[in-house]
């Protein structure tokens, strides 16, 4: 037995209705009465709204079937405990889709992103670290309700959905329709009067507080990968917490940089390591010291790219395996002059013999015109600008020579 019917006559369904009857006739009829689709029943489909929030949940359903709309408004979830509100009208679109969209994300709070700045030796090693965040938690003293237990009451202004639906009409036959936040409850729901507020949110049924979150970033995380702390966002009575995000920021590091899972790297050579070995140190992001060797006779060319396997960024979730080591070498010749002439004869009877270079048969040969290299500066082409004048033979033997004009 049930005290009233009002809201199952609202619903046009049985008292001993099922829960999927329940659920069809709403969708029957909200599809039927929104105002998307019939903006005059704004007030119609606020009462079906409000009698489908109600009946759909066992416990209020309960308390409605024991003692009608009044037990709702005075001490019933949704009414006057403020543990909850009626929901919200819906989208003429989640009724054709299985009315998952909009409701689904009003059930969950707001997500808090936060950007961390982490080194490549954070990222190889691994760290924890601490942060600090501030977020919305609800009241403990009052449980989220804003007051004490049964003190508010439904607002009727919305009817517990939050929302005032105005029709205004433009011409004859033409009509808008506006949403906007209840006024009277400021898209709450419901009233609490002054003196029934909770002294320690005063009646907003959340408070501002801090908590430390500790991050741990594991071995091989890479630039901009996110870190996600579920359930620790914002929270809200009535939604699910939203989630925490941590976005890890690289900083540039002044040695190495990271492609994938390899490490790349410069190294400068002189000539003679380039030429006759070498044995540097590089010091890895773990405080290792690696000795890179270059044999005897294993030449070294500039620009050549050689690797270090297994000496790269250890891979995430696996981090025994490794990349490589890049490194890019580029030697420095030295000074002009830097040895006497006759030491650069001894020199050359130690390196290759030159190839493709043709000497003339008589270095009296007119036909020879000796060219020296200078400095080229490309940026000031004007500074040096030469123009040769070549003679016949007449000429040649008239002037004595060949003589060069320079403009």
């Amino acid at each position: 037995m049930v005290k009233e019917t009002g809201f199952y006559d609202t619903l046009g369904v049985k008292p001993n209705a099922t829960p999927d009857e329940l659920k069809r006739a709403y969708r029957k009829l909200a599809l039927k009465y929104h105002p998307d689709k019939n903006p005059t029943e704004g007030e119609k489909f606020k009462q079906i709204s409000q009698a489908y929030e109600v009946l759909s949940d066992a416990k209020k359903r309960e308390i409605y079937d024991r003692g009608g709309e009044k037990a709702i408004k005075e001490g019933g979830p949704g009414g006057g405990s403020g543990g909850g509100s009626f929901a919200s009208p819906i989208d003429i679109f989640d009724l054709f889709f299985g009315g998952g969209s909009r409701m689904h994300r009003e059930r969950k709070g707001k997500n808090i992103v936060h950007q961390i700045s982490v080194t490549l030796e954070d990222l190889y090693n691994g760290v924890t670290r601490k942060l600090s965040v501030q977020k919305n938690m609800v009241c403990e003293r009052c449980e989220g309700r804003g007051s004490r237990k049964g003190a508010a009451q439904m607002c009727m202004s919305c009817h517990g959905t939050g929302i005032q639906v105005r029709v205004h009409q433009l011409v004859p036959g033409m009509v808008q329709q506006v949403s906007t936040v209840c006024h009277g409850c400021h898209g709450q729901g419901q009233r609490i009067s002054q003196k029934d507020r909770c002294k320690a949110c005063a009646g907003r049924k959340i408070l501002r507080q801090k908590k430390i979150l500790e991050v741990h970033i594991d071995k091989g995380m890479r630039d901009g990968q996110k870190i996600v702390f579920h359930g620790e966002g914002d929270q809200e009575p009535g939604l699910e917490p939203g989630d925490i995000i941590i976005v890890l920021d690289q900083q540039e590091h002044p040695r190495f940089t990271r492609k994938g899972e390899d490490l790349t790297m410069c190294m400068e050579l002189q000539l003679v390591e380039a030429l006759c070995g070498f044995q540097k140190p590089v010091q890895t992001l773990d405080n290792r010291t690696l000795l890179v060797t270059s044999h005897p006779g294993e030449l070294i060319k500039p620009g050549e790219t050689k690797c270090v396997w297994n000496e790269g960024m250890p891979m995430h979730r696996r981090p025994f395996e490794k990349g490589r080591l890049i490194i890019h070498f580029s030697v420095v010749f030295p000074k002009s002059n830097f040895l006497p002439n006759e030491k650069l004869k001894e020199l050359e009877s130690y390196l290759p013999v030159k190839v493709g270079a043709e000497q003339p048969e008589s270095m009296d040969d007119d036909l020879y015109i000796y060219a020296d290299l200078e400095d080229c500066d490309l940026s000031n082409r004007k500074r040096h600008r030469h123009q040769h004048y070549y003679m016949d033979e007449d000429d040649y033997a008239s002037t004595g020579g060949v003589q060069c004009q320079t403009s």
